[in-house]
């Protein structure tokens, strides 16, 4: 990594001037509140303020500066290798309104851009799935198979723009990729306009799903309106009940400028390799920027995340060559058990309470889409795609039963079994053993504690039980961040809330009593 590295904050939030927002305060009233200011919320804001209705949007932290400040911003209907499983689990006519909706979706955004003259670097591009062992070829075929049935202009291919050699790999054309917060800010500037207001640093704690509903926030500020959309990425305010049906996972992406020549002009994943997604940005001085993704994992599971950096950015160098990584940073996304995203009303709250979310890693199509269907609902219009999203549904449960299982299996695991291991207690071994940049969880008066010592030599501790549901949390070495294996809240090392569902920050505890 050379000394210029740009850590944490993604290339996007660093190259767009978002508007800023004042927090909530007092009681107010809207048609619609929006929970969550990403490309779901802002999406689904702006199709309604365009309809007439009254709009609030409320995000916890910056507008765009969570999941969708940190994607890869692909705009494409090709979703890795999904048509070939939609065809087999859900049956063709799902997988063909899959095709239609993506699709319609990604039209949709090139709509918007023109209608209100967005300049966001929307650019035109072939996407692929790519494999570079021949063990996946039996399976790129049938995918491309899939993906041509369901309505996509897809084919089978073995030469793509890549400057090493694949074996195969599905090709869709006319797909396209964009720079999302400029995007999403051009967005905003059309909702103000129409009467829409947003508020930033307003965490919503509080549902209640009456008529009208009414949202309560950490700093006792509220807002009542007709209906609710919870766009919060994984949802909060539902019971656990669609957290049983979501699996979380973490993806590390590094950046740099490319040299001239190796442009791949596409839109690029493969499942090898620990997965590797690829695609190019335009740079201010007319070169390209890389941006590559991969290393998945699940956060809060120990992973050694700046080892992974490392394999990423070894891979970049040997396929780009030239290459050097500027700029890194994660991206977090989750995933349904039976794969399709979840996107309508919300289970077991009134009929006037809306959710979106389980994108699998496509939530820039999929976020647009969301605005769409839920602007709809809320419309009193019927579901364009016919309830193909529907969080309720119950249609696939048993051919999705394995997925679903193994993901509540995963999440008792962790429940019991890290508790089990967190049996230090704090007085001669984990905490004096801990270096600068080191973090660990012991156990100190009985209970659970993550303590972390930074640069400086200083030790903090904070309760290692996450205030959602009560698994413990692991340390992200590379972040420096508490993470949650169950689903996937996040946390600074002081304890501050940085990614929900969890609404509340970790107890600080006093690292003194662990010396």
């Amino acid at each position: 990594m050379n000394q210029s590295l740009s850590t944490g904050e993604s290339y996007w939030t660093q190259t767009a001037a978002m508007p800023s927002f004042a927090p909530l305060s007092g009681s107010s009233e809207a048609d619609v509140a929006v929970v969550g200011g990403g490309i779901v919320g802002i999406s689904t804001a702006w199709e309604l303020a365009r309809s007439g209705k009254r709009v609030a949007v409320l995000e916890a932290g910056d507008v765009a500066g969570g999941v969708t400040g940190h994607t890869t911003a692909k705009l494409t209907a090709l979703h890795t290798a999904v048509y070939d499983t939609l065809r087999s689990k859900h049956g063709r006519d799902a997988a063909r309104r899959y095709a239609t909706s993506q699709s319609s979706a990604l039209r949709h955004v090139i709509e918007v851009c023109e209608e209100l003259g967005i300049e966001c670097e929307l650019e035109s591009r072939p996407a692929f799935t790519y494999c570079e062992e021949s063990e996946g070829i039996d399976a790129l075929r049938a995918e491309a198979d899939a993906a041509r049935e369901a309505g996509l202009n897809a084919s089978f291919v073995t030469a793509t723009g890549l400057p090493f050699p694949v074996v195969g790999a599905v090709r869709v054309e006319d797909q396209a990729q964009f720079h999302p917060l400029k995007y999403l800010s051009g967005l905003i500037g059309d909702i103000v306009a129409r009467g829409g207001r947003l508020y930033e640093n307003t965490r919503v704690t509080e549902l209640d799903d009456g008529h009208p509903c009414r949202l309560t926030t950490d700093s006792g500020a509220s807002m009542t309106a007709e209906h609710v959309v919870v766009a919060t990425h994984h949802p909060v305010f539902d019971n656990a009940l669609l957290s049983t049906r979501l699996t979380q996972h973490r993806d590390l992406v590094i950046a740099g400028p490319l040299p001239d020549g190796q442009d791949p002009e596409g839109l690029y994943i493969t499942q090898e390799n620990g997965k590797r997604s690829v695609r190019t940005a335009p740079l201010a001085d007319g070169r390209r920027l890389l941006i590559v993704t991969g290393q998945a994992f699940t956060p809060g599971t120990g992973e050694d995340t700046e080892a992974g950096y490392v394999r990423l950015q070894d891979w970049a160098e040997q396929r780009f060559p030239g290459f050097r990584t500027t700029h890194r940073w994660a991206a977090q996304d989750n995933s349904s058990t039976d794969t399709l995203p979840l996107i309508g009303r919300l289970p077991a709250k009134s009929d006037n309470v809306y959710v979106a979310t389980g994108f699998a890693g496509w939530g820039m199509t999929g976020g647009v889409l969301a605005g769409m269907i839920i602007a709809a609902l809320v419309r009193g219009d019927e579901d364009p795609w016919g309830g193909l999203y529907k969080p309720g549904r119950v249609g696939s449960a048993a051919r999705s039963a394995p997925t679903f299982f193994k993901a509540q299996w995963d999440v008792a695991k962790h429940f019991v079994g890290d508790r089990v291991d967190a049996l230090g207690d704090g007085t001669d071994g984990p905490v004096e053993d801990l270096r600068p940049g080191e973090g660990t969880v012991v156990r100190a008066g009985g209970k659970p504690c993550a303590v972390h010592r930074d640069d400086e030599g200083t030790l903090h501790a904070v309760s290692a039980v996450c205030t959602h549901l009560g698994c413990l949390v692991a340390f992200n070495n590379a972040e420096r961040t508490w993470e949650c294996p169950c689903h996937g809240s996040r946390f600074g090392i002081d304890g501050e809330l940085l990614q929900g569902p969890a609404l509340h920050a970790l107890e600080r505890r006093d690292p003194t009593d662990l010396l």
